[in-house]
């Protein structure tokens, strides 16, 4: 059992576990994901290795948002996960940039996932730009984390709440616009936005990577949930990805099949039930 050794909670709808899982660290890289189970009853989950240490730690950074995360949500210090399964996926391609300019955009929760790779561009000597958009300033993440593994931090509020009102993509034109020259830019988030970023590099012919892992579910290549169409062939987010060249990606699509379960998704969530006597809360059919 992969033990929890801290948890944090980054806002009202977002923790950070630590989890003790040395195998794990020991091979991780940036853009590579796990698949965790509860317990036996429990659904398979995949969640992108946000950080890993020395010492054998794993962090993964979860947003609450269905029945498994609130489970997750109860969970404490010393509890663990029966199955922490990894690290899966391809590390995201980022050897050759040292002295590049690069910049690495995160929108909401995607911060979380963009991370390591700005971490590691930083580390082997990229200029590296990033800019983080989120819906107001009470739910940024990782901001001091950031400022420390990248040359130049730019943060948008979708309310204009933490000083500057738009969206990532705003900034990312201005400094296009304003003369910045890059060599990649990696944009993982919403998939509205990673195809709006892959827009407007386009017309720059700016090589953009984005990450498909919002629409992966077993992880593995065989519940082919999280299929899509690149370049006119399908391919498997999990096996094939989680990353991919932007300007071949069918956006539309990978939108229209996103919304596909979201009726279940809220089914789900609305099953609460309160203990009477801790108060605590459970969710899921009893």
């Amino acid at each position: 059992m992969a033990r929890i050794v801290k948890k944090e909670n980054l806002n009202d709808e977002v923790v950070r576990f630590t989890i003790k899982a040395p195998d794990v660290a020991k091979k991780a890289k940036p853009g590579q994901f796990i698949i965790l189970r509860i317990d036996e009853k429990g659904e398979r989950v995949p969640f992108t290795i946000s950080d890993t240490t020395e010492d054998g730690n794993v962090s993964i950074i979860v947003q609450i948002v269905g029945a498994t995360t609130m489970r997750m949500k109860n969970l404490k210090e010393g509890d663990g996960f029966l199955d922490f399964v990894g690290p899966l996926g391809n590390p995201t391609e980022l050897e050759g940039y040292e002295g590049k300019k690069v910049c690495v955009i995160g929108g909401g929760l995607g911060t979380a996932i963009a991370y390591p790779q700005a971490k590691y561009l930083h580390k082997i000597g990229a200029d590296v730009d990033v800019i983080m958009g989120f819906r107001n300033k009470e739910i940024i993440i990782l901001e001091d984390e950031l400022k420390n593994n990248c040359n130049n931090l730019y943060i948008i509020t979708d309310d204009g709440s933490n000083g500057k009102k738009g969206f990532v993509t705003d900034i990312l034109k201005e400094n296009i616009d304003n003369g910045v020259k890059y060599d990649l830019v990696i944009a993982i988030g919403p998939l509205i936005m990673m195809k709006n970023v892959a827009n407007i590099t386009k017309e720059h012919d700016i090589y953009t990577i984005i990450s498909m892992n919002s629409i992966m579910v077993d992880g593995t290549g065989m519940c082919g949930c999280c299929r899509l169409t690149y370049d006119g062939q399908m391919k498997f987010a999990c096996v094939d990805g989680p990353d991919f060249d932007a300007s071949k990606v069918d956006f539309d699509e990978a939108m229209a099949r996103s919304r596909i379960y979201k009726n279940q998704e809220l089914e789900k969530k609305e099953q609460v039930h309160t203990c009477n006597i801790t108060g605590e809360k459970r969710y899921g059919k009893i």
